[in-house]
């Protein structure tokens, strides 16, 4: 893959916002790590755009010790993704401990850890989410982690288990004496997975908490500048990770970036700009996963990259049905040439 250098705005960079030793812009963006959609030519597409710090998709712990196939290649990274963390999850402290071992071998800038993923599959295993329901193996499991790493350590979680069971204060407070150096917040609990409106309420009482003197970033439904903006005035915080907002829309960290600097709102991508991001998207999915394979997982990202546009189902359509990427790409041009007015 090509060397992406991210855009930079000059007046959010007087200030820096700090990750031990990591420096970041004033309110950085951040990529959220997305199972299955946060891979290299997902992230790269993102940096092009301004993403500040990327995360790799979470990695099982059990699956870095078995020294499984798909959880070793999820340790790739590259240069011009930095500054980039590589996140795991589980719920053994032993096998938390090795892993934080084998990562700190691949040289990322930060290693995370998911306390935060809803999903059924991970859950069960009482890793991601679950383990927001037993706050002291939480600390456990982050200490070893913690001890075992020459990396700055972060995490990413959300309010609690429940309604009944929002303890992210009192996770906030113990996680950072146990020493790690940024916390990211869902404003969701896990019975509620994605649904209803993120609550960013106790994200802004941890940030303002006088005892927590580590960045806090808030995560949840943050889809426009405008809103990226107004969280920012009204909650406080170091900074905002940004997830499915990003998915076939990588221009969101762009837009979001300008608006705060200038209060002006950028146009929206034009069909050269979004058909270029999507080819990006498909050459490096091609490069890092091969053709085959690299076809197939990219047919997921065709309806986002071309959202909006008016009577391209059948477009959409042959581009899933091929595995062919000459095809593909005669298919592109066919859509640029057919949308041009948009331009």
């Amino acid at each position: 893959m090509a060397i992406i250098n991210p855009i930079n705005y000059l007046p959010l960079l007087l200030n820096m916002v700090k990750i031990a030793n990591i420096e970041l812009p004033d309110f950085p963006l951040l990529l959220a790590p997305m199972e299955d959609v946060s891979d290299p030519p997902f992230r790269a597409v993102c940096k092009e755009y301004g993403a500040d710090l990327m995360y790799t998709e979470f990695i099982s712990t059990e699956g870095l010790i078995r020294d499984a196939i798909k959880s070793r290649q999820k340790l790739d990274i590259f240069d011009y993704e930095k500054p980039v963390g590589i996140q795991i999850f589980g719920g053994d402290e032993e096998a938390m401990a090795l892993s934080a071992r084998i990562v700190d071998a691949t040289n990322p800038d930060l290693l995370d850890i998911n306390f935060g993923c809803p999903v059924k599959k991970v859950v069960c295993k009482g890793a991601g989410a679950a383990v927001l329901k037993d706050v002291p193996l939480m600390v456990k499991l982050t200490k070893a982690v913690v001890d075992n790493t020459n990396l700055p350590v972060t995490v990413k979680t959300r309010l609690g288990w429940d309604d009944n069971s929002k303890n992210i204060e009192e996770v906030a407070e113990r996680l950072q004496d146990v020493g790690i150096k940024a916390l990211s917040i869902h404003g969701r609990t896990r019975a509620q997975l994605y649904k209803g409106d993120a609550d960013w309420t106790l994200i802004a009482k941890v940030k303002n908490n006088p005892r927590i003197k580590i960045p806090i970033f808030g995560n949840g439904d943050i889809d426009t500048p405008q809103k990226a903006k107004e969280y920012k005035e009204r909650y406080g915080v170091d900074g905002i990770m940004i997830g499915r907002a990003a998915i076939g829309y990588p221009w969101i960290f762009r837009e979001i970036k300008h608006y705060l600097a200038t209060g002006a709102i950028l146009d929206p991508p034009n069909i050269n700009e979004r058909i270029n991001a999507c080819r990006k998207h498909l050459h490096g999915s091609i490069q890092w996963k091969g053709e085959g394979l690299g076809i197939l997982e990219m047919r997921r990202h065709y309806a986002n990259y071309l959202r909006g546009l008016s009577h391209v189902k059948e477009f959409r359509t042959r581009l899933v049905n091929t595995l062919n990427a000459q095809e593909i790409e005669h298919i592109l041009m066919e859509i640029e040439e057919k949308y041009q007015e948009l331009v």
